[in-house]
């Protein structure tokens, strides 16, 4: 599996920040999952923060392990309109499937690439995912 799908999936939650003009923005998720090797996470097309990717593709995640540890991701967002990446988002445990339908012109994934991922602890030092 993607390292970074494992250890997003790990924190269960995780927070995207986005850039909105000069204000940066917050927001929970939860699904994410591997497509052809990939790590990919979604959203509607009509919501504040698929505006934000789009203008500012560089985006930031950050999640809470179980203890005194967290994840901090940095990526660039690229949208996939393949139905067959929006069914991977979809198919996942942590998809979206009472929200959304494959191809329904709502439904937007991303593909993060140029993706650095490291694990932060109060107690050690850094530990680099990729």
């Amino acid at each position: 599996m993607n390292k970074v799908v494992e250890e997003l999936k790990k924190v269960k939650v995780f927070y995207v920040a986005t850039v909105e003009g000069d204000q940066a923005r917050v927001r929970p998720f939860s699904s994410v999952a591997e497509f052809e090797g990939n790590a990919y996470i979604c959203c509607g097309n009509f919501k504040e923060v698929y505006k934000q990717i789009k203008a500012s593709p560089k985006i930031e995640l950050s999640g809470m392990y179980d203890g005194a540890s967290w994840l901090r991701v940095t990526a660039r967002a690229e949208e996939d309109s393949r139905i067959e990446a929006q069914k991977a988002l979809l198919d996942d445990p942590t998809g979206p499937k009472g929200l959304y339908e494959a191809g329904d012109g709502r439904f937007v994934v991303f593909k993060l690439t140029d993706v650095k991922a490291v694990k932060y602890s109060f107690f050690s030092a850094p530990e680099e995912i990729i």
